[in-house]
């Protein structure tokens, strides 16, 4: 952008246009990703940014980027304000504190892409190609770094789109992001290419590649699409027993929460077995080792329905004086015997453990329930008569590297289990889905998801969403996928993409350092 034209004595201060440009990149980046989901915006969502920081210094372009930032995240996940208060008894106050926190740490992310790619402008390096680059990097860093934090990866946004997101199968959902931000790059230089008495020169050689990019993908994604599914057929039962947060774990319900996944057990199979129904997340809110009154019923229901059966309970086992518990699914055969256990492995901080409990000795765990957890010792994948499941608990299908570990353990059906009650009627189920599409088309198997109080939902290998449920209703979900029989390019190397990116990203961060050439 040309500040010439504007009486001010320096044009690379930040005037508050700028900060309103970034403010509006923030608030397109939030609106990009459900609810509402409008994903076209995430083409464009980073432009104003890009004009704003124009010729800034670097830390001029660190700040503006904080603002899209916190702009963007604040608006992605609003909802962790419900789960603190709503479901963590937490005032108000000390929600927002939280929340801020978190945003705030999230929004160093773009503001450091910002800086470096201002930085790296400064010693030749082109942003059309440090912004993708530094994009996906970081993105991959934030889903690792302090436990990890995937959610929103840019990727994500698109998940509707289905010839747009078969590329994953090679590139996870990392290549997506890249996509994307190259695309916003592009249509930043086009906008420069026209306005301003300073104009930079057309990206004719950036338009033609992105063109090809994405004629490349959409190509692709069509060819994907129109492969036919020749798995084994599996028929499937979802429920979703719309048990109320607040009396989930209190034991004087526990008779009325079995009598519902009964009730419903017997509705899904009402016309014939099914090969596989799903029990939500702790949806037996009770040892179901132990409790032998609940769960004999439970093993006898399998048996009259001839159905395997996955009931998500807690568990624990003895090591020495110590017990561990574990949030984990039970595998139940059709004559009634439990033949295998899946446990988490990837827990929720604060959610079902305290981390640095010793030193934070006053914090709570936000969420009712056992106690602390501890995470399983290792993947395993559970046989049925027709093949081998793995099961992802709660936000476990967030982290492609679970999934796809799963599968490489055999698995050709994914089943996530989770209780989403604790979001609320917020955006949350929606971005929480959003993720789990991409767990199917990653590694070309289907994904069934049985949630508390929803949203439970089939995901064919392709990533079309082939029936979900509304919020807070009890439901029933049948259908019929094809069990997932090929090997990704994905499956095999994982996230051989980005590590290409985080490389070259980290290549662009050293020369964007290097000291500046005497004239």
């Amino acid at each position: 952008m040309d500040y010439r034209r504007f009486p001010m004595s320096d044009y690379r201060a930040v005037p508050r246009r700028d900060y309103l440009m970034a403010l509006l990149s923030g608030v397109l980046l939030a609106l990009s990703f459900p609810t509402p989901g409008i994903s076209i915006l995430a083409w464009v969502a980073f432009v104003p940014l890009l004009l704003a920081c124009g010729r800034k210094d670097p830390r001029k372009a660190f700040r503006l980027g904080l603002v899209t930032g916190l702009s963007a995240y604040a608006g992605i996940l609003y909802w962790i304000n419900i789960v603190v208060t709503t479901y963590g008894k937490l005032p108000w106050g000390v929600s927002l504190c939280l929340f801020s926190l978190l945003v705030a740490y999230l929004a160093l992310y773009p503001a450091v892409v910002a800086y470096l790619v201002r930085r790296g402008e400064e010693r030749g390096i082109s942003l059309l190609v440090s912004f993708p680059l530094l994009w996906v990097a970081l993105e991959y860093v934030r889903a690792f770094i302090l436990t990890g934090f995937p959610w929103a990866s840019l990727g994500y946004s698109q998940y509707k789109v289905l010839p747009l997101i078969q590329i994953a199968d090679v590139t996870g959902v990392y290549g997506l992001s890249f996509l994307i931000a190259f695309a916003n790059a592009v249509f930043y230089r086009i906008i420069r290419g026209f306005v301003g008495k300073e104009r930079a020169p057309y990206p004719l050689k950036s338009v033609a590649l992105l063109l090809v990019l994405m004629g490349a993908t959409v190509g692709y994604g069509f060819n994907r699409l129109h492969r036919p599914e020749n798995g084994t057929p599996f028929t499937v039962a979802l429920l979703q027993g719309n048990i109320d947060q607040n009396i989930k774990w209190d034991p004087a319900f526990q008779e009325a929460t079995v009598s519902i996944y009964e009730r419903l057990s017997r509705k899904a199979c009402a016309t014939g077995p099914v090969d596989l129904v799903v029990w939500p997340e702790s949806a037996a809110p009770f040892y179901f080792q132990d409790e032998e009154k609940y769960a004999s019923r439970i093993r006898n229901l399998a048996k009259e329905l001839k159905s395997c059966e996955v009931v998500g309970s807690p568990a624990y086992v003895k090591d020495g004086a110590e017990v561990k518990y574990l949030n984990s699914a039970f595998l139940l055969s059709p004559w009634g015997e439990v033949v295998g256990r899946s446990d988490k492995i990837h827990l929720v901080p604060f959610g079902e453990y305290v981390p640095m409990a010793k030193l934070l000795p006053f914090v709570n765990k936000l969420v009712a329930g056992i106690g602390d957890f501890s995470p399983g010792a290792r993947i395993a994948s559970l046989r049925t008569e027709k093949g081998e499941i793995g099961i992802l608990v709660c936000f476990e299908g967030i982290f492609p590297e679970l999934s796809r570990a799963y599968v490489r353990a055999g698995s050709r059906l994914l089943v996530n289990i989770t209780n989403d009650a604790w979001f609320g009627r917020s955006s949350a189920p929606y971005q929480h889905l959003s993720m789990t599409v991409f767990r199917a088309v990653e590694n070309r198997v289907p994904l069934v998801r049985a949630a508390n109080t929803g949203i439970t939902s089939i995901i064919d290998s392709k990533g079309h969403i082939r029936g979900m449920t509304p919020l807070f209703t009890e439901a029933v979900l049948n259908g019929e996928v094809k069990l997932g029989e090929e090997e990704t390019l994905y499956t095999r190397f994982g996230d051989f993409f980005v590590i290409i990116c985080l490389a070259a990203g980290g290549a662009v961060t050293l020369l964007a350092f290097r000291k500046r050439k005497s004239r």
